[in-house]
């Protein structure tokens, strides 16, 4: 049985992965640290409590007494999901972004080195290298060159990562991932905001003329590859992750309105965001080469699922979409 502390683990992803280790991995002892900030939903691993080797913290990456009592309790691995993430509002508060992605990564990862962790894991994004051209992809050598507060936050947390194991020899791995989607993605994110919308017969907004390319991961490959790097990841070494799948947010928008037999005439264009990166693509030959990790989903076929989660559970939208998600929260914090 290993120990594996999950930070941000009511999020998106982390509460994905949370599912995905419990299924493959039901030995385990599962810790999952969240702050529940606005992203944080309980209602994403509801049907988790009260299980055997599950545990529930409600606390912040910040909080070095409380880091180092969850230590205490023999962590083999962290996965690192914690982060501020979400561009726009990087725009308007920087400074957040700078203390969750930054200052909350270090004190995460000098608990983990004084607690001797097995091997961290540090969830980043391709957002850290910018924005390509037309052609190419981003390697793993790629020199970071970030564009908004967010991915400066996320690439200055990766050279936090960085530096831990040259200076001291810690066990950690950076994971860049492409843009993922999924079941449980808040709906400010571009795929469930399209979805959200579409069902609702109401305006969906598009920046600048659409053009912009993302490419798309299915969030159960992102974590089946996160399972391949606990396993077998080489401890200093950084893996992209992406799905092969670039897309146009046109694109994108214009396949889920075909799915959901909706007209194209909810499309509605709006200024650009400033520093809005105009194409990322990821090469995941590397993680493929040495870890033997291929995505199971094309990107039709993840939408396709994404789309039948958020279809079925409306609830889970309403409670979003009303704030009521946030209500239990709010009364544990008082």
């Amino acid at each position: 049985m290993s120990v594996i502390l999950i930070t941000g683990g009511m999020g998106f992803i982390g509460s994905n992965f949370i599912y995905y280790w419990k299924k493959n991995h039901p030995e385990d002892h599962l810790i999952n640290v969240d702050l529940l900030t606005y992203a944080g939903n309980e209602d994403n691993l509801r049907s988790l409590d009260g299980q055997a080797g599950y545990q529930f913290v409600l606390g912040d990456i910040g909080h070095v007494g409380l880091l180092n009592q969850l230590m205490k309790q023999g962590v083999d691995v962290v996965v690192h999901f914690a982060a501020e993430s979400h561009v726009d509002r990087s725009i308007h508060n920087p400074r957040s972004f700078v203390l969750t992605n930054v200052a909350g990564t270090q004190c995460l990862l000098e608990a983990a080195r004084q607690h001797q962790v097995k091997k961290f894991i540090h969830i980043s994004t391709d957002e850290v290298y910018g924005s390509l051209g037309d052609d190419g992809a981003f390697t793993e050598t790629t020199p970071l060159a970030p564009n908004s507060p967010y991915s400066a936050s996320k690439a200055g947390s990766d050279m936090l990562v960085r530096a831990y194991y040259e200076t001291y020899g810690f066990p950690a791995v950076i994971t860049r991932c492409s843009n993922n989607y999924g079941p449980r993605q808040f709906p400010e994110k571009l795929i469930p905001l399209i979805i959200t919308r579409a069902l609702r017969n109401e305006q969906i907004p598009i920046y600048g003329d659409g053009l912009n390319i993302r490419d798309w991961l299915y969030v159960e490959d992102h974590c089946s590859a996160i399972e391949r790097v606990i396993e077998d990841g080489v401890p200093g070494e950084v893996y992209n992750i992406g799905g092969q799948n670039e897309r146009t947010n046109l694109e994108v928008a214009k396949s889920i309105l075909k799915l959901l037999n909706k007209t194209e005439d909810l499309i509605h264009f709006v200024s650009d965001r400033p520093g809005h990166d105009r194409r990322y693509a990821i090469d995941s030959s590397k993680i493929r080469r040495e870890l033997g990790w291929v995505p199971s989903y094309s990107f039709e076929s993840g939408l396709k699922k994404t789309l039948d989660w958020y279809v079925q559970e409306h609830e889970w939208c309403a409670r979003i979409a009303d704030g009521s998600y946030r209500a239990q929260t709010e009364a544990d914090r008082t």
